[in-house]
């Protein structure tokens, strides 16, 4: 029961989250933590198995597992104005989501809250979804230069990195959801943890996660300074000045705390998921303490 297994994404804001917890940096507890990473898409598959305790997955995925996992009310990524974009080549060029009715767009997977939005944010106009790797980016910017896909939607650090890509922006999701709901948050990602280790567990495990949090944000520098040097944010495009722009986007107050309007915003966005027929329901918010 003292053995823990962790999955979480190898992407900034998620080494963020549990640096502090898988480094010694905060007391665990008498736990201890076996911890594998995966990308995005990977995670959300492996919910099915139910053989990981904690688990970093796209909220999106949350509706199907919510039976077997409770929500965590830290660790979100979430995007106030922003999020995953849809890029194109610069010629012929598109611009907004009319533009992309009928084009072959490149995802990160079908199970992932970017998909699930596009195809919100698409209503009826019909489009092809081809899934292609989240990483590495460099496989999503030859399939654009190729003309495999049309356009491509970017998730994690490959949204800050396409203009150097030669790569034009056709929509931003997290400005187009908020125009569509009247200013709501788009919640992209959040942690998971297993229902059957049962209440007293879940609760220590959550206040070790929230304290893991705790120590990164108040030790920032810290944090990027091994995210740039052991964790080689090179191999994703990113240089200290990209590192520490998107950890202001995915890794801040709402990674500590998951506030109201964000549990709000996902309620609406399965509530619309469901009513395009992405969603078979709309499971309740179960927050672990």
């Amino acid at each position: 029961m003292n053995r823990i297994r962790l999955a979480f994404s190898p992407d900034s804001d998620d080494i963020f989250m549990f640096y502090a917890l898988l480094r010694g940096k905060i007391d665990a507890r008498g736990f201890t933590f076996v911890a594998e990473r995966a990308d995005t898409e990977t995670l959300n598959r492996r919910a099915d198995a139910s053989d990981v305790d904690v688990l970093a997955v796209s909220i999106a995925r949350y509706a199907a597992i919510a039976d077997r996992y409770q929500l965590l009310p830290h660790g979100a990524s979430v995007g106030r104005g922003y999020g995953p974009v849809v890029v194109a080549n610069d010629a012929p060029p598109l611009a907004g989501l009319a533009s992309l009715e009928g084009k072959r767009i490149g995802i990160p997977g079908h199970r992932t809250t970017a998909a699930l939005v596009l195809r919100i944010l698409m209503a009826q106009k019909i489009y092809d979804p081809v899934v292609l790797p989240i990483s590495p980016y460099a496989r999503t910017f030859e399939a654009l230069r190729s003309g495999e896909v049309d356009a491509a939607l970017l998730i994690h650090e490959g949204r800050l990195t396409y203009e150097r890509e030669g790569f034009a922006r056709v929509v931003d999701l997290g400005e187009a959801w908020s125009s569509l709901t009247g200013g709501m948050p788009l919640p992209l990602g959040g942690n998971v943890i297993r229902r059957g280790l049962g209440a007293e567990a879940i609760a220590t495990l959550s206040d070790l996660c929230r304290t893991s949090i705790d120590w990164a944000l108040a030790h920032r520098d810290e944090v990027a300074r091994t995210l740039l040097a052991e964790e080689s944010r090179a191999d994703v495009g990113l240089d200290g000045a990209l590192l520490d722009r998107y950890l202001s986007m995915y890794a801040n107050e709402d990674t500590r705390e998951m506030k109201p309007d964000v549990v709000r915003a996902i309620e609406e966005l399965f509530r619309r998921g469901a009513a395009v027929g992405a969603l078979a329901g709309v499971p309740p918010i179960d927050l672990a303490p």
